[in-house]
């Protein structure tokens, strides 16, 4: 497969649900946040960790993969639905375009969070009838259901919240990263690598990359809400000063804070180097957008 955005969203979107019925009001409203484009990165690294382990000719496991693919974008669009409510972040553009409240009004948007969520695990659950009794779908749904939730991403979103306005020390603030950000990352990578029959010593390491790489994303987007550019990248600058939330930047200084997204990318590649995959040119694929990410300015 190809990896980037366009080429991801051919595949996630052929599992969206038709605008019909009487719940054809937040079906549209599901569809228009998955729609929004964004740089499809948790399906993208689904996909090549995958492609370093996989046997390119199993097509049932291939289209297995494509169900979880749809799936972590879903569960990662309703995050951001629901991150960007008012009594949340109150934010009213994402992506270049209205949020969903702002678009829908805040009660369809709430219920399109749950029916992205819930269409979600529909969809991941495809995969047990492709592939009948196969170890690896089961340990992908495990996956699939434990790190969005209350102790991973959820948990993290959590404490961000109440801790809004309140002084954190390093220790919460590395917790809220490490869940928020880096769980759904570490789900996307293991769930690639498992399906692709990567053992349990590499799926170990495949967590620790993710992690990583969580990490680094999350603090250069604590950088790009003071330095970045709302046209470019498609929502408010400035969100977290507003409300009033403690980042690596404002803990570490702006300097430390580009020195730790650079020693996170860095710590990845090596150890995405330290891999034994059966694809070396998809190993070196990783590595080019694991230091991507570095300079991104969206």
């Amino acid at each position: 497969m190809k990896y980037d955005a366009k080429e991801i969203e051919a595949i996630i979107e052929k599992y969206l649900p038709a605008c019909e019925g009487y719940p054809v009001k937040v079906i549209e409203a599901m569809n228009y946040a998955f729609k929004a484009g964004g740089k499809r990165l948790r399906p993208a690294l689904m996909n090549i960790c995958f492609d370093l382990y996989a046997d390119e000719n199993d097509d049932d496991m291939i289209k297995a993969l494509e169900c979880f693919m749809s799936a972590i974008e879903m569960i990662h669009t309703y995050s951001l639905i629901h991150d960007d409510l008012p009594a949340l972040d109150n934010d009213k553009l994402r992506r270049g375009k209205p949020t969903v409240h702002v678009a829908f009004g805040e009660d369809i948007a709430i219920l399109a969070g749950d029916g992205l969520l819930n269409y979600a695990y529909e969809t991941a659950a495809k995969a047990f009838s492709i592939c009948k009794c196969n170890e690896r779908i089961e340990r992908a749904f495990v996956l699939l259901t434990t790190k969005p939730g209350i102790y991973g991403m959820i948990g993290g979103q959590t404490l961000d919240v109440i801790m809004s306005a309140k002084p954190l020390d390093k220790n919460q603030l590395d917790y809220i990263y490490a869940n928020k950000t880096s769980a759904l990352i570490e789900c996307s990578m293991m769930i690639g690598a498992i399906l692709g029959g990567a053992d349990d010593s590499e799926v170990e390491i495949i967590e620790k990359i993710a992690y990583s790489v969580g990490m680094a994303f999350q603090v250069q987007d604590d950088i790009l809400d003071l330095t970045g550019d709302e046209q470019v990248i498609g929502k408010p600058v400035l969100s977290d000063e507003k409300n009033e939330k403690t980042t690596y930047v404002t803990m570490f200084g702006m300097q430390n804070a580009k020195k730790f997204v650079k020693d996170m990318s860095d710590e990845s590649c090596r150890l995405v180097d330290s891999l034994e995959v059966k694809n070396e040119q998809v190993k070196e694929i990783l590595s080019d957008i694991i230091e991507s990410l570095i300079n991104r300015d969206r």
